[in-house]
């Protein structure tokens, strides 16, 4: 379970194909907030949800096994107990990474995807995370907890 900066930069910075699981078209949803802020910031998302034909301007599809695309990470906006089906989707997919969001937590999840050579994220915001790593957020006086003389090669500014 990658729980350490430098992990969670890499997995940020090398798995730019994002299957949102239980992403809502809601503006005020956190799973929109996030997805439209990956969106603006180079990332592909894929939106999961049955419920709708179009989220952010991308086709939604109702589950995992039916996206055409490569998937590089699966991002989890579901509650703890639905997480398992949505691992083992992600391993049949062939997805790198399995992201569950703040609040959720299944380390029975966790344990299967590892097995499987995935890697995991656990209790975690992809947008906060990225934000805190690469998208300036200490420059809003947030502390970080990375500390760096170096400008980002990757802002634009």
């Amino acid at each position: 379970m990658i729980d350490d900066i430098p992990g969670l930069r890499r997995v940020l910075k090398t798995n730019k194909v994002i299957a949102v699981v239980g992403l809502s078209a809601d503006w005020f949803r956190p799973s929109y907030f996030a997805a439209k802020y990956m969106l603006e910031h180079g990332y592909a998302v894929i939106p999961v949800n049955p419920r709708y034909q179009e989220i952010l301007g991308q086709r939604c599809y109702p589950s995992l096994s039916e996206i055409p695309a490569k998937v590089d990470m699966v991002d989890v906006f579901r509650k703890t107990e639905d997480v398992m089906p949505i691992a083992e989707a992600a391993i049949a997919i062939g997805a790198r990474v399995l992201w569950q969001q703040l609040g959720v937590k299944n380390l029975d999840a966790v344990k299967l995807v590892e097995t499987a050579g995935m890697e995991a994220v656990v209790d975690r915001c992809v947008k906060i995370e990225h934000a805190r790593l690469f998208g300036g957020l200490n420059w809003a006086g947030v502390n970080t907890r990375v500390i760096s003389a170096k400008r980002p090669q990757w802002l634009p500014y």
